[in-house]
């Protein structure tokens, strides 16, 4: 059983904030572990003791401390350009869209987790008569679409965002039918990237980072099968082992 996002956010926060006090009223910290939010595996620092790497699932993430309070990551999304008209931004989420359109019919249910201010990929799909409903917990905060079953979902530059991604895959797994869509864009990390030079990790409100490696471990462990990368593109199965 999941607490609501804004709880689970809210307890992310309060947590962050007494290791925040902890570190200027002692000036200590233990950098040389964090437990990866994925996993749980004691991970080593990765990048300036900012970011830390996880061993097992591959994933790279922001030391809690740093994460952004609820107001000030709301106010950075509000920064966004979010005009679901601009040609430029319906280019970008023109792979989600034609999977969908490819692979669903109008009548089948789908949820926009994290549509965001602009919720273009719901626009576009509505204008082709498509059934889908927008989630987000700053912008469309409707608990009860969260207790309703969807036959796929997408998330569109969302899972970068995700404090705890191992509920939140959790949770959108559980959203979703059996054999069920799980549509979500993110840019992978990769060795050829240099990370301190990589763009992506500017934006303060992306906190944890995948390889394809973290995405295969999220297949084995949190109820998908069929995972499939093309390019910033990522399509999950869910099923279910009964």
């Amino acid at each position: 059983m999941f607490l609501p996002y804004r709880s689970r956010q809210y307890l992310c926060y309060k947590q962050s904030l007494s290791l925040k006090w902890r570190i200027i009223l002692t000036g200590q910290v233990n950098a040389e572990t964090e437990l990866c939010p994925l996993c749980g595996t004691a991970s080593q620092n990765f990048f300036r003791q900012q970011y830390f790497g996880c061993p097992e699932c591959g994933g790279i993430f922001m030391i809690p401390h740093l994460r952004l309070s609820p107001a000030k990551e709301k106010a950075r999304y509000e920064t966004h350009n979010n005009d679901v008209t601009n040609p430029g931004y319906q280019k970008f989420v023109e792979p989600i869209v034609s999977a969908v359109l490819s692979d669903f019919s109008p009548e089948q249910r789908g949820l926009d987790f994290g549509a965001g201010p602009g919720p273009v990929i719901s626009c576009l799909l509505h204008e082709k008569g498509f059934n889908i409903v927008q989630y987000d917990p700053f912008f469309a905060d409707k608990p009860e679409l969260l207790q309703q079953k969807y036959d796929y979902i997408v998330c569109c530059e969302v899972i970068e965002h995700f404090y705890q991604p191992a509920a939140e895959f959790r949770r959108l797994r559980e959203l979703l039918v059996d054999g069920g869509r799980l549509f979500c864009m993110t840019m992978l990390y990769d060795e050829q990237i240099d990370f301190a030079r990589w763009f992506y990790k500017n934006d303060e409100t992306h906190v944890f980072f995948y390889r394809a490696q973290t995405l295969a471990w999220i297949e084995r462990n949190l109820g998908f099968r069929n995972l499939q990368i093309k390019d910033r593109l990522i399509d999950f199965t869910c099923f279910s082992p009964d």
